[in-house]
């Protein structure tokens, strides 16, 4: 990467993350020489791109203007760049988002397949149970299990899983198993992040609506401590087959209240908003929905 495009790519990153310290890791690059690139690149062009604090760094009014032409020509170049080659060869770094669940689960299975094909590419795996700021983090392309909030932001569903209630044998052993949604009141309930942190689970069967208030006997923001405690007989979760295929396929979990269905949750993948995806996304999500199907 010539020093110029370096440092464009750079003023990026610095925009967005606000840090140069931050941006600088990113690009294997110490904080002070972060800054001396930026200030070589005002240097050049002959306005102050920053403003800077002991404690902020912000955009001036011409580094908003600058960033909003520069970025789209980046990301230009590097479509340029992988057309021209005509071989489909991925290079660079693809950041994907995802959580934790889901990358052991479904992702890194299939991961080898894609990188085996792209070998010039690197990826990296941002793994959080919590949704990642796309922007700030640099993300190239975000997996998101349910529905999605941001709607100014390109997306593509890649599959659908239902949502269901799973307990362990010995759970059901012991406290028995309900033969309505009514009777979950009576259970001991486990609240994951698929269970959509509502205190109402809603049931559908033939037509008819039935709806649980539910008073959780233990919370978690991790799918996968959920399905573990489950695992270990704490009491019913509601998830989504994503989350448990495994596991039913075991037999350490099973279905609860079979004949009542509880909707899907839908997997998409999320695209910044604000530039184009870089050709390493498009494909990353292309290899997913097949995959995946």
């Amino acid at each position: 990467m010539s020093d110029r495009l370096q440092a464009l790519n750079l003023f990026v990153r610095v925009a967005r993350t606000a840090s140069f310290s931050r941006a600088g890791r990113e690009f294997g690059m110490s904080q002070p020489s972060a800054s001396r690139l930026i200030a070589d690149l005002e240097r050049r062009i002959g306005v102050a791109l920053f403003t800077r604090t002991t404690r902020s760094v912000k955009l001036t009014d011409a580094g908003s203007d600058y960033l909003s032409r520069i970025e789209p020509l980046l990301a230009s170049l590097e479509a340029a760049e992988h057309a021209a080659r005509g071989t489909g060869e991925l290079r660079g770094v693809l950041r994907v988002a995802l959580s934790s669940s889901l990358s052991v689960r479904e992702v890194i299975p299939r991961l080898s397949v894609f990188m085996l094909r792209h070998p010039s590419l690197r990826i990296e795996l941002l793994v959080d149970d919590a949704h990642q700021e796309l922007v700030t983090e640099g993300v190239d392309v975000a997996l998101r299990l349910g529905k999605l909030s941001d709607s100014s932001a390109t997306a593509r569903q890649l599959g659908a899983m239902p949502r269901l209630l799973v307990a362990s044998p010995k759970y059901l052993r012991e406290s028995g198993e309900p033969r309505s949604p009514l009777d979950l009141v009576k259970h001991s309930l486990i609240l994951g992040p698929a269970g959509n942190r509502s205190t109402t689970w809603v049931f559908h069967r033939q037509g008819r609506r039935t709806s649980v208030r539910i008073e959780p006997r233990l919370t978690t923001s991790s799918n996968e401590s959920a399905i573990a405690a489950a695992i270990a007989g704490l009491g019913i979760v509601a998830t989504a087959a994503w989350g448990c295929r495994a596991e039913l396929e075991r037999g350490s979990l099973v279905s609860v209240l079979n004949g009542w269905t509880m909707g899907s949750m839908e997997l998409n993948a999320l695209f910044p908003s604000g530039r184009a995806a870089k050709p390493a996304a498009r494909a990353f999500v292309e290899f997913l929905a097949a995959a995946l199907q």
